[in-house]
């Protein structure tokens, strides 16, 4: 199923929003594939301008460094997961279906296509992307005036839509946004791990992304079902 999202990412992340011209397109959706292939680190706009046959001037008049940027895909994949949650939870009855979609839908193990006004993203490569880079947008001198900022509004939407869930089941657990956000990060490293450091898991050996997600279904529900 393709879903068309119009979601509305904070101003102050761009200079000028990449979703009105062609070459805002092309640049968030090069962006994103250049900055999962080469890593953070080495990814500049210098080389991304010259893949989308353009000047390294031109990108900076979206995007006021890369570190924006990054936020940028970071939050927008986050509101897209956010709404995969509500769209897949709503009509779901018992709490062991609802983790169950959750933890699928972190992992990617949906069906839908991510499409925003026109611009579209592999989700795949969106996916990686968050694995590998996602806690460089907070992992930073200057996290407290981007907190300020809201830039991070997005990653705390999503984590208290799923902690909401995860209170409807367990009223009593006292931890809900602990428990999200850990079950989101180990999501992401666990993945890793098993990709490129697999001693650092039980899961090295088949490399099966099945192993990751009923571990973490089997911690969810055992820290859901305990008596707090």
């Amino acid at each position: 199923m393709n879903w068309h999202l119009q979601i509305q990412m904070n101003e102050k992340l761009f200079l000028r929003d990449p979703t009105k011209s062609d070459l805002g397109h092309r640049i968030v959706r090069k962006g994103a594939v250049m900055m999962e292939q080469l890593g953070y680190e080495e990814f500049t706009f210098k080389k991304l301008a010259t893949e989308i046959a353009t000047n390294e001037s031109s990108v900076y008049r979206y995007f006021e460094n890369k570190h924006r940027l990054l936020l940028y895909l970071v939050g927008w994949y986050w509101r897209w997961l956010e709404y995969l949650v509500v769209v897949h939870t709503n009509n779901l009855k018992t709490p062991e279906e609802k983790v169950d979609v959750i933890i699928r839908i972190l992992l990617l193990q949906v069906n839908e296509e991510l499409t925003l006004e026109g611009l579209e993203v592999e989700k795949r490569v969106l996916h990686q992307l968050v694995i590998k880079e996602s806690s460089k947008v907070y992992l930073t001198n200057h996290v407290e005036e981007d907190n300020k900022n809201l830039f991070f509004k997005p990653y705390k939407d999503l984590t208290g839509r799923i902690a909401a869930i995860f209170h409807d089941i367990n009223p009593t657990y006292k931890y809900t946004r602990s428990l999200t956000s850990t079950m989101i990060e180990m999501a992401h490293y666990q993945y890793f791990f098993m990709k490129n450091l697999p001693s650092l898991t039980d899961f090295g050996l088949l490399k099966d992304e099945r192993d990751v997600y009923h571990y973490l279904k089997g911690l969810v529900l055992a820290a859901l079902r305990a008596a707090v």
